[in-house]
């Protein structure tokens, strides 16, 4: 049977995108990680290589080849954007580096010449001063996924094998948040969620624990009105959907060993509320999946860290649980 590579994105060049992917594939024997090509300039990497002090052997591939390469050496899939940018420094090379990896890695999983997109941490205010209109890397990807002219309703859910959460609302003001949630998107989240978990990660009824947005999940009402009002209301239209869910509960007692055994996913009101446990559980090798998308992406659950690019300081651990989580939900998904 022909493996399917990973299609990994460079990410922005001047971050630790770089460092990460090629101190990922010197250890891909040790680590036996899934074949994967990197998408971006092959000169630019073997610069960022030699500064790191790392001898990595590259060659030039295309997806059919690189899973044949991958053991011997680091199959690089021209963009067709030269990277300039020095370690901490993007420059007016940076985006359309970045971006152009990205398009490409996306018309491959589609096209069926890689099993997964992989992306490394982008700098959106570098995107943004180049012109780029979407809020996030996310909502890009389902751009680039549309068909027909509909657009897929992405979903954030941050995995590892400790804990697993999904954010109903993500990058707002925690004002903002609250008034943002509604009755229709709990539902309209953890559908997805129920259906991704089903058909990616081989759970064949999936268990959600919705939790309150209110301390104690409100109090029965003497501490905010929005548990009863809005969450009960969803957890109920889950539960005659036929999804195993429970909720609302106490955020304060939902993260704890003996608690976490009892759901698969836990679906939380806000961004904090779902981060803070996660990255205090796994803040190593924590991994971040879009949901929703008619392909695979994970990516590390950092950032571009410019103040550590190109020092070799940069730890390698969540890129590879990334690679590692989208190998082996392409294997889990049906055929």
């Amino acid at each position: 049977m022909t493996i399917k590579p990973v299609a990994l994105t460079l990410g922005e060049p001047a971050g630790i995108g770089p460092d990460i992917a090629v101190a990922s594939w010197l250890r891909q024997r040790e680590l036996k990680l899934p074949p994967f090509y990197l998408i971006g300039d092959r000169d630019f990497l073997k610069r960022r290589a030699d500064m790191l002090g790392l001898t990595v052997p590259m060659a030039d591939a295309t997806p059919t080849s690189a899973a044949d390469m991958f053991a011997d050496a680091l199959p690089v899939v021209e963009s067709g954007h030269s990277a300039k940018a020095q370690p901490g420094h993007p420059d007016e090379t940076s985006a359309p580096a970045a971006l152009a990896s990205i398009r490409q890695a996306v018309a491959d999983v589609k096209a069926g010449r890689a099993s997964a997109v992989v992306t490394n941490p982008i700098a959106k205010s570098v995107l943004y001063r180049a012109g780029f209109t979407h809020p996030g890397h996310t909502e890009f990807l389902a751009e680039l996924a549309a068909s027909e002219g509909k657009t897929p309703r992405p979903v954030m859910m941050l995995w590892s094998p400790e804990l697993a959460v999904v954010p109903v609302t993500i990058h707002l003001p925690l004002r903002d948040a609250i008034s943002a949630l509604t009755t229709e998107l709990i539902v309209e989240t953890a559908h997805i969620v129920a259906a991704d978990l089903a058909a990616r990660f081989s759970i064949a009824r999936p268990r959600l624990a919705v939790s309150g947005l209110n301390p104690h999940a409100g109090e029965g009402g003497s501490l905010g009105k929005e548990d009863q009002e809005i969450i009960t209301p969803a957890v109920t239209k889950l539960r005659e959907a036929g999804i195993d869910v429970r909720g609302p509960l106490p955020a304060d007692t939902m993260f704890h060993a003996a608690a976490r055994n009892n759901y698969d996913c836990a679906i939380c009101m806000y961004h904090d509320q779902a981060l803070i446990p996660i990255k205090t559980l796994a803040f190593d090798h924590g991994v971040n999946v879009t949901l929703g998308l008619p392909f695979i992406r994970t990516s590390p659950d950092h950032g571009t860290a410019f103040d550590i690019a190109g020092t070799g300081r940069a730890d390698p651990s969540s890129l590879i649980a990334a690679l590692r989580l989208a190998a082996r939900m392409a294997q889990a998904q049906p055929a």
